[in-house]
């Protein structure tokens, strides 16, 4: 909100940051809806009994304050959307502003990528999976922290339905180059040149402090290989590379210029 986090906006009124508005306005408090997933299930989330209807399930993971899954349930009302992020403070900010522009069609919850789609999202009942700028953890004693692995892209293909979307951005020349290897292997992936035609500014506070900077963003999209079999999906896991890559921070520190969103991004 660029110095406005404590005041309280008032119906009509847009949020900014960085200069670049937040998808959608506030509304009166009569119309705001109730986004929180405090408590998950013991196993797979029923999506039709979460949002009360079935529709095409997106998930973001790392959303930190949610400028993406607000964006697309804006323009997508028949589609239902998940954003999770592992700190609470970045959901309190994407509850809050779902809640303030009546997203029915949202929740979001605390919770690390790779547990949400291990143990709450069943194979196939996902159309979208996003993930923006994950952590590209410069100091090669974290470089095991990685998300993007062989194991996670497995992950992501089994949650997808056939035919399903997996969407990736990063500002890290060197975390690219390792997807751009490792992904066609799960997916159909195709590179985006140049800005989301959605989203010119920026899908993600990151995107926009990156540019901001000058550096370059790396995009890229990919429909699920859906003729690979249970065998050949494992024999991928245990044959391509691991993230071992080396890598440089790009300007400030990622705790100099992120409090907002989670440590699944930059």
């Amino acid at each position: 909100m660029d110095g406005d986090e404590h005041r309280i906006l008032q119906p009509g009124e847009i949020e900014y940051e960085h200069g670049v508005a937040i998808p959608g306005v506030i509304k009166p408090p009569a119309e705001w809806a109730r986004t929180a997933l405090k408590h998950l299930p013991d196993g797979p989330l029923d999506f039709q009994a979460v949002f009360g209807r079935s529709a095409p399930v997106v998930v973001e993971l790392g959303c930190g304050n949610g400028r993406y899954t607000l964006m697309s349930a804006l323009a997508r009302p028949d589609h239902d959307h998940l954003g999770t992020d592992i700190l609470a403070a970045a959901i309190r900010y994407a509850t809050r502003r779902a809640n303030q522009r009546g997203l029915h069609n949202v929740r979001f919850a605390v919770k690390d990528a790779e547990t949400l789609l291990r143990r709450y999202v069943a194979p196939g009942s996902v159309a979208e999976v996003h993930v923006y700028h994950p952590q590209p953890y410069h100091d090669p004693r974290e470089a095991g922290r990685r998300l993007i692995t062989p194991r996670f892209l497995a992950d992501v293909h089994r949650a997808l339905r056939p035919g399903g979307l997996f969407v990736v951005q990063t500002d890290s020349a060197e975390y690219w180059a390792y997807m751009q290897r490792v992904m066609p292997a799960f997916f159909h992936f195709v590179e985006q040149h140049g800005p989301w035609p959605d989203a010119p500014e920026g899908r993600s506070r990151r995107e926009i402090v990156a540019r901001g900077r000058g550096m370059p963003v790396y995009r890229g999209s990919g429909t699920r290989r859906d003729e690979l079999t249970a065998e050949a999906i494992a024999a991928l896991v245990k044959e391509l590379p691991r993230p071992t890559f080396h890598t440089r921070p790009a300007g400030r520190r990622r705790s100099q210029v992120r409090r907002e969103d989670g440590p699944g991004s930059q």
